[in-house]
C-alpha cells in the first residue's frame, strides 16, 4: 500500500493491530535536506521514536518491534557506526531514567554479541529492569537480519539435535528471537522506499505493509500512526483463504 499524507477515512470500528513493525528509515535524509550532518538526523529519529513507542503502549498496542540497526548497516562509514553507537547508548541511559515509571517492556532483538561490553550491560540492564511490565511489548531490532535470524534458528536447533519429524512451522518460530509473540500484523516503512530490506523475514508472512510516500521517520507523526492504522483496519486479511 502506497501512503501519502492525505487524510484516510477514520472508522469507529476499526480493527487495532496487535503487532506493529516500522522500518525507521529516512533519518539520514532529513538532515541532508536540511544541512545538517547525518546524525542530526539519528538524533531526531531517537526522539521521535520515545513519542512513537509511548503513543503505541497508551492506544493499547500489545507489540511494537522497531528496525534500528540492522546487520548491513556496519558497511556505513566507521565514524557514523561509532557515532550511532553512542547514540544507542545514550537511548538507553535514558530508558532506564524515563521508561522506569511507564509500563513497557524492553527486548532486543538481533546479535547483540557484537556490541561493546558497555552497550551490552546497558542492554541486559535495559531487559531486567522492564522484565515484570505488562504494558507495550517493545522490541528494537539492532544487528538485526531476517535471514541472519533464520540461521541462528536453524543452528540453534542443529545444536538441540532435533530430527526432521519434530520441525515445524510452530517450530522454526520458537527458535526465533520473536518466540513466544504474535506476528506483525502492520508494518510501516516512511521514507519512500517500497522493500522490506531483510526485516521480520519469517514474521511478515502475512503482514500487511503500508509504505508512506514523501514521511521521513524523524516527521513521522502520530497522526501518521493513526491512518496506517486506519488503512490497515479496511484490509479484507484471508491469510489464503477466500
Amino acid at each position: 500500500m502506497f501512503f501519502s499524507k492525505k487524510k484516510a477515512a477514520r472508522s469507529a470500528d476499526r480493527v487495532l493491530p496487535v503487532h506493529i513493525g516500522i522500518i525507521m528509515d529516512g533519518n539520514g535524509r532529513w538532515a541532508q535536506k536540511r544541512g545538517l550532518p547525518r546524525m542530526a538526523g539519528h538524533r531526531a529519529g531517537a526522539q521521535n521514536f520515545r513519542v512513537i513507542t509511548r503513543y503505541c503502549n497508551k492506544i493499547g498496542i500489545k507489540y511494537l518491534t522497531v528496525y534500528a540497526f540492522s546487520t548491513e548497516n556496519w558497511s556505513r562509514p566507521k565514524e557514523e557506526v561509532d557515532a550511532l553507537m553512542k547514540l544507542f547508548g545514550e537511548y538507553l541511559e535514558e530508558a532506564l531514567r524515563d521508561f522506569r515509571d511507564e509500563n513497557i517492556r524492553t527486548r532486543f532483538i538481533g546479535d547483540v554479541s557484537a556490541f561493546s561490553d558497555e552497550l551490552r550491560a546497558l542492554i541486559e540492564e535495559t531487559e531486567e529492569l522492564s522484565s515484570d511490565k505488562t504494558g507495550l511489548v517493545l522490541n528494537i531490532a539492532m544487528n538485526y537480519g531476517g535471514r541472519a535470524e533464520l540461521v541462528s534458528a536453524v543452528k540453534k536447533m542443529a545444536e538441540d539435535k532435533l530430527s526432521p519429524s519434530e520441525i515445524s512451522e510452530e517450530t522454526v518460530s520458537q527458535y526465533l528471537y520473536t518466540a513466544g509473540q504474535a506476528d506483525p500484523d502492520l508494518i510501516i516503512r516512511p521514507s519512500g522506499e517500497y522493500r522490506t530490506s531483510n526485516f521480520l523475514l519469517w514474521q511478515s508472512a502475512y503482514s500487511e505493509y503500508v509504505f508512506m510516500d514523501n514521511i521521513l521517520w524523524p516527521d513521522f507523526t502520530t497522526d501518521d500512526l493513526e491512518r496506517a492504522i486506519d488503512i490497515y483496519s479496511q484490509r479484507n486479511r484471508r491469510f489464503g483463504g477466500v
